[in-house]
């Protein structure tokens, strides 16, 4: 091995950065900073068989709120609905205030209320990307225990084979 390769260069796994502190994955199962938005799917809390699919835009702070089939979020008006709420707060719990605030763009006063710093503008995105990535997650989950690289992964280059 060459000494100027990166670290990461030489693993063929990504370190998972630790969550700042433990989450109950039952309320929100899938929360994400990615694509330019806290996003993720928090479950419904009148139906087990519903979930919401939220996310608050980094800079313009637009909130989205809809079932994983697009239908709107019936308490999304011009404030944060419950399900945007226990979003933010599973992502602080996971990324911690400072990074969460950082990726958001948004200065976040002395009392810590991050959702009363943002703008609150509502603006309608499509759930489908977000739902399937947490779906995708799901998927690996039943993945059985192995050193072995998997299959559909395999465009990423072995070691060495880019430069």
């Amino acid at each position: 091995m060459d000494a100027d390769r990166t670290a990461w260069e030489q693993r063929s796994v990504v370190r998972v950065v630790a969550p700042v502190e433990p989450r109950k994955l039952a309320k929100v199962p899938f929360v994400e900073l990615a694509d330019g938005r806290l996003q993720g799917v928090v479950s419904s809390g009148s139906d087990i068989e519903r979930v919401y699919v939220s996310s608050i835009t980094a800079g313009t702070h637009a909130l989205s709120c809809s079932t994983n089939n697009n239908r709107p979020c019936g308490a999304l008006h011009g404030y944060a609905c419950k399900h945007i709420r226990m979003l933010a707060d599973e992502a602080v719990l996971q990324y911690g205030m400072d990074r969460v605030a950082r990726y958001l763009r948004v200065e976040v006063a002395e009392d810590g209320d991050l959702i009363g710093s943002l703008n609150r503008l509502v603006e309608r995105t499509p759930a489908a990307v977000v739902f399937s990535r947490f779906l995708r997650h799901l998927a690996y989950l039943e993945v059985p225990d192995s050193t072995e690289p998997l299959a559909e992964l395999h465009w990423f280059p072995a070691m060495g084979a880019v430069r």
